[in-house]
């Protein structure tokens, strides 16, 4: 039997967002939670929806899918991986807004005897380490990834060119990961990085952060952005200031909302990582290792791929 941690029952999701789960669990089937982190970030939103379509076309598990209404709210997260321990889910899929904070969950759902997969974004290694965790990673390269992006932008600016960095959630490791790539883009191509600050993820914080980034430096030429959403908040200000052209943003994800900028030449570039596809790949493997007991190992490294005028869909 199951153990179950009793604590984890007064946990409320009165903070997080519930997707969609089952009416009636099927307990002949693995029951799934997916948990994600905010769903107003258009990523997660894409996620969610192919998660949901892989569900349906699969068939043979519950799939139960809960975010967070904002990138910072980490105790909704917590209590949403207790929540789905308390409801006894076989599988928990997470993608975790902070490295370290959500070791203490992940350890309790173990010990409970759920199979977790941390997938997008890795858990922090000294965390698990602490914690006696030997947890597999289903994600991308975030570091070679931002490499990619921010080299596009060190071509075109070449050296001296002036740029900023705009980071995402610093307990975030997938955020730590892509300012390492994006500095060795400004390294290589011998760029001048101004200042780099964090807007959490958020697209309205990227915005005022990036419009006071401007003030200080009037000839700044290029930002790095962590994420896209971040990317879009940049745009709207250089937009408002009328430097559209003449100051040239990449981003991190390829969500919906930028495709049109990459075409029209607002965003320079940015990395597609296919969520879809990588939140299905991590509920496919969190099932298979529920079933045989065989436990997943190591890195498991998923695609990114460059993002362009060139090859925009």
């Amino acid at each position: 039997m199951r153990k179950i941690v009793v604590a984890a029952t007064a946990a409320m999701l009165s903070s997080a967002a519930l997707i969609s789960g089952p009416a009636h669990a099927d307990k002949a089937k693995p029951q799934v939670c997916l948990v994600m982190k905010s769903l107003s970030n258009e990523f997660f939103k894409d996620m969610s929806e192919g998660a949901k379509e892989y569900a349906a076309k699969r068939g043979d598990f519950d799939l139960k899918m809960v975010g967070m209404q904002s990138e910072t709210d980490f105790d909704a997260q917590v209590n949403a991986v207790d929540t789905c321990v308390t409801e006894q889910k076989d599988v928990i899929v997470l993608a975790p807004a902070d490295s370290k904070a959500m070791v203490g969950p992940v350890s309790r759902a173990i010990k409970a005897g759920a199979t977790v997969i941390n997938f997008d974004v890795p858990l922090d290694d000294g965390a698990k380490k602490a914690a006696g965790l030997d947890l597999a990673f289903v994600g991308p390269d975030n570091a070679d990834g931002a490499k990619m992006v921010g080299d596009v932008l060190g071509k075109l600016l070449g050296k001296g060119g002036k740029v900023v960095i705009l980071e995402g959630n610093p307990g975030a490791d997938n955020a730590k990961q892509r300012k390492q790539g994006f500095e060795a883009s400004i390294k290589e191509y011998g760029l001048e990085l101004l200042d780099s600050r964090t807007a959490h993820w958020e697209t309205e914080e990227a915005n005022t952060v990036f419009t006071t980034m401007l003030t200080a430096h009037p000839d700044l030429q290029g930002v790095m952005a962590a994420n896209d959403s971040m990317a879009l908040g940049v745009v709207k200000a250089i937009e408002a200031a009328g430097l559209t052209g003449k100051i040239q943003v990449v981003g991190f994800d390829n969500i919906p909302a930028v495709r049109p900028l990459v075409k029209e030449g607002k965003l320079l570039a940015t990395i597609d990582q296919f969520g879809r596809d990588m939140a299905s790949d991590a509920i496919n493997r969190g099932i298979e290792s529920f079933k045989s007991g065989a436990k997943l190992e190591g890195w498991v490294k998923t695609d990114i791929a460059l993002v362009t005028k060139d090859n925009v869909k």
